[in-house]
């Protein structure tokens, strides 16, 4: 079976992460946009890792530019803007598709594990989010209009688990 442990992805700075190093953790996967009506949900994506960090919760932050082109800048200006104006400390990735041919490897499993609204696997847009077990398996998607906040109950019922 695959999980999400089994992908890796290159963090903003460049190095290159396996996602195994978070194995027995609850993950929250959010495709990210700084230019987004969406984008003030960083703060909330924050305030969640700030709540569970300490008690196995990390949020890992995808951007891409696939919507609207809402996320144009460089790593380093995608970076500098997200810890000053959310004061981001989850981890942040380089900028990824999520949809088509070059969709990234991680998204694609995402996506057929928990397909969307009518069974569709492609994202919609900015900010839709992907609540993963401690095993590494998706539990359930979320659309951008759900807050992160408004994810507490199920992340409590992942980490009792």
């Amino acid at each position: 079976m695959t999980t999400v442990f089994d992908f890796n992805a290159t963090a903003l700075g460049g190095n290159a992460i396996d996602l195994s190093q978070y194995k027995g953790q609850v993950l929250l996967i959010v495709n990210t946009a700084s230019k987004c009506g969406f984008t003030p949900q960083y703060k909330g994506l924050e305030a969640v890792y700030q709540q569970f960090k300490d008690r196995g919760v990390t949020v890992l932050g995808f951007p891409c530019n696939q919507f609207g082109a809402q996320e144009p800048g460089t790593a380093d200006e995608i970076g500098a803007f997200c810890e000053k104006n959310f004061g981001v400390t989850f981890p942040l990735f380089e900028k990824v598709d999520v949809n088509g041919d070059d969709a990234h490897p991680l998204f694609k499993h995402l996506k057929k594990d928990a397909p969307g609204v009518l069974g569709t696997e492609g994202i919609k847009w900015n900010f839709t989010k992907f609540l993963i077990r401690k095993d590494g398996s998706v539990y359930d998607r979320y659309a951008p209009t759900t807050k992160p906040e408004d994810l507490t109950d199920d992340i409590e019922k992942l980490l009792a688990e």
